[in-house]
């Protein structure tokens, strides 16, 4: 296993001289009347101080809502094991040295013109019958987790999902409550400034994917957010070089890529696991009233049941 290189608090007080030290010890000392919270280092406070835009109350609020719902939605946050959970490994078809992959989800190495970092996911894998919506989004938060605890802070980041291959069979396996929650954490708990949300190569159906997640998606992510039926228009917002080949761009293959990105992951089960233990609330210990997922997300029976013909 290769250890991992967490980015330190130093690093970050060069990259940002808007980061006050004074900051990071007021949110110290509230840290200490939240018994409930798992302990966290300098470097991940100055995170979430850095994506609240360096407004301590909000970045109170991101903090708790972070690790509440990391605790709450097991089926995004738990078992994140590339080598010995067989449904993550099934999710991936990725058997480090397999070329073989159903999804391509990654942290490119090349940025937007105005320097944001880019997160692209892409369904190689067309069959529905083999698509299980919370793999897809355990395996993105994975990458997007261990990306910013050994990267820290970075100045914005773009969402891109290339829809090419889902058809009605994908929709009907994406339901209300698993949207409800991505967008929650996405929009509340996410320690990063998204800067945009991208969705290429729509079709009629992306439409009705669409109509499912706009109760959830607040204001101001849906002023960030577009719809592309060719890259023509993406080329607006994002130089296509800095895309796969598969995609236009320059960036290297796909297979390529991916393979690279699970290595890294499976490399770092150990941490995964460390994070699994250490990072969580512990919910007998908040100061007001246990909070549980029916708090955050409601009822699951609360959601109409989408009918496809």
């Amino acid at each position: 296993m290769a250890s991992i290189k967490l980015i330190s608090f130093e690093e970050e007080l060069k990259k940002n001289p808007e980061l006050k030290e004074s900051d990071i010890q007021t949110l110290r000392e509230w840290c200490k009347k939240q018994p409930h919270l798992p302990k966290m280092s300098n470097s991940e406070l100055a995170l979430f101080l850095y994506s609240n835009y360096y407004q301590l109350e909000p970045t109170k609020t991101t903090i708790d809502t972070f690790f509440t719902v990391r605790t709450h939605v097991p089926e995004f946050f738990c078992n994140r094991d590339l080598i010995n959970n067989k449904e993550l490994k099934k999710a991936t078809k990725t058997v480090i040295n397999d070329l073989i992959i159903d999804r391509a989800i990654q942290i490119l190495e090349g940025t937007t013109r105005e320097g944001h970092k880019i997160i692209y996911g892409k369904l190689i894998d067309s069959e529905p019958s083999h698509f299980v919506y919370s793999d897809a989004l355990k395996l993105l938060f994975m990458i997007i987790d261990l990306w910013l605890y050994t990267e820290g802070t970075y100045n914005g980041h773009i969402l891109i999902i290339d829809t090419k291959n889902i058809s009605l069979g994908h929709v009907a396996r994406i339901s209300p409550m698993s949207l409800k929650k991505f967008f929650y954490y996405l929009q509340e708990g996410l320690p990063v400034r998204l800067k945009g949300f991208h969705v290429t190569n729509t079709s009629p159906v992306v439409d009705i994917i669409f109509n499912m997640m706009k109760p959830f998606m607040k204001k101001q992510l849906m002023d960030m957010f577009y719809m592309h039926t060719t890259n023509d228009t993406l080329e607006k917002f994002v130089p296509l070089e800095v895309l796969p080949n598969e995609v236009s761009g320059h960036a290297g293959s796909m297979q390529k890529l991916y393979k690279k990105q699970m290595k890294k992951l499976a490399d770092h089960v150990a941490w995964f696991q460390e994070d699994e233990v250490n990072h969580r609330v512990n919910e007998s210990l908040r100061p007001s009233k246990a909070k549980t997922a029916t708090d955050l997300f409601g009822i699951e029976g609360s959601f109409k049941k989408l009918e496809i013909d």
